[in-house]
């Protein structure tokens, strides 16, 4: 058993006023002295959940959230409103046209941090969960540090269902076995295999950025390798400067990078990056841990994985919450949905099959596979830092600003020009 309650729970999340250490509660017991707090069953009712949820673990991962609470909640209708997108990108515009209407569904998906704070908390969009949080235990149940990122002012506004990592190299296992390959641990690991890779005429690293986030991912770990935790976290706080020498160095690298990517990535999703690699038709691809819950779905087996080049020791983090929006048209199926999302049991149903590991510290013991069980380890011991792509570093408007940035240097791929446009979307954020 893999419990997150086992010892040493990370390090530092710093993310642009968003500083909290991640340690196990002192409340936190063995499962056999635990009660769990009873759930009554919701007056019938319609449950809307919105979420970009539409694929391969995620849709699997959602499914098994939504069996365990009809089980319990046998009178409700849940309407699943999902938009396709990677990272959101196109559920979160509809999101925004529904909140800003006042047509807010019952709850949706947000990733905890600048995401959820800034853009739906500090405007008043959310009801704070200070009752329900005391209610289920989940002030002990969850470490200090994620009740810091997903609470402002002192108040939590959102229940996180996950924990993920954006910092993973997956690979073919057979392709590189072929080639006599190792996994990259560095930069310089990574250009080697990729210059093999290349010679046999298997495109090196499968990328897919029709989304843009993953592009944003791409430069975030890249970013995260040249300059190390303390420094990529510093850009998010103003004490590394965007005009590092470090950040020139991470642009060029990522510019080196994207000439073993296959012609047709701007057309490409994240999962069908999975594809190539799947197929052996690429050896390489970066991306979270999604990608293990995608792999299982498809039912590949023969894939392997190790942190991005330079990031060893490090865990790239996010995590997927769900909140309750003023105006909500159900408030008790929301409440229900909040408190059962939070347990032990619906974490350990739903993060085997989305390819995460929990957020409680009491979960951890379901039918975790070898790479989750690694990701939970990983979790305890590594240096902690939050996720530019999904919403953990930066500001909503500030992740914008980036991501216009990153997908022009994806196109004309100018270090100079895309440093200076990340220098001023620094000074624009209020940060720079």
């Amino acid at each position: 058993m893999h419990l997150l309650s086992l010892s040493r729970l990370a390090s530092v999340v710093a993310a642009a006023g968003l500083a909290a250490s991640l340690t196990v509660p002192a409340a936190a017991q063995p499962a056999e002295q635990r009660t769990a707090a009873v759930i009554q069953p919701a007056p019938p009712g319609r449950l809307e959940i919105f979420s970009w949820w539409t694929t391969g673990g995620e849709a699997a991962g959602l499914n098994a959230l939504f069996d365990i609470y009809r089980a319990q909640n046998p009178g409700v209708e849940i309407v699943n409103a999902t938009v396709a997108g990677g990272a959101g990108s196109n559920a979160k515009a509809v999101l925004k046209t529904r909140m800003l209407g006042g047509d807010p569904p019952d709850s949706f998906q947000v990733h905890m941090g600048h995401e959820l704070i800034d853009t739906w908390v500090t405007t008043g969009y959310m009801e704070p969960l200070d009752s329900l949080y005391e209610e289920m235990g989940f002030n002990t149940a969850f470490p200090q540090g994620v009740l810091d990122i997903v609470s402002y002012q002192g108040h939590p506004y959102s229940v996180p269902v996950n924990i993920h990592r954006a910092n993973v190299l997956w690979y073919n296992q057979q392709v590189f076995a072929d080639a006599g390959l190792q996994a990259p641990r560095t930069f310089d690991e990574f250009f080697a295999v990729a210059d093999a890779l290349q010679a046999r005429g298997i495109t090196p690293l499968a990328l897919g950025d029709k989304d843009t986030f993953e592009s944003v991912q791409l430069l975030e770990t890249t970013l995260l390798g040249t300059l190390g935790p303390e420094a990529y976290k510093g850009l998010w706080t103003g004490e590394t400067s965007w005009s590092d020498p470090g950040v020139t160095q991470a642009l060029a690298t990522m510019k080196r990078m994207l000439s073993y990517t296959n012609a047709d990535h701007a057309g490409v999703t994240w999962d069908q990056a999975d594809d190539l690699v799947i197929s052996g038709k690429a050896g390489m691809t970066i991306m979270g841990d999604w990608t293990d819950g995608d792999f299982t779905a498809k039912h590949f087996t023969s894939y392997g994985y190790v942190p991005t080049p330079g990031t060893t020791g490090v865990y790239d983090a996010l995590a997927d919450t769900f909140g309750l929006p003023k105006g909500a048209k159900d408030r008790p199926q929301v409440l229900n949905w909040l408190r059962t999302i939070g347990t032990a049991e619906a974490q350990d149903a739903f993060n085997p099959l989305k390819g995460a590991i929990p957020a409680n510290i009491n979960a951890g013991s379901g039918q975790y596979d070898p790479y989750l069980q690694s990701a939970m380890a990983d979790w305890r011991s590594n240096t902690i830092v939050p996720s530019l792509a999904h919403g953990a570093a930066a500001s909503e408007g500030w992740l914008t600003s980036i991501s216009d940035a990153v997908t022009v240097f994806v196109t004309r791929q100018d270090v100079a020009a895309t440093q200076q446009a990340l220098v001023q979307s620094a000074i624009d954020a209020g940060v720079g």
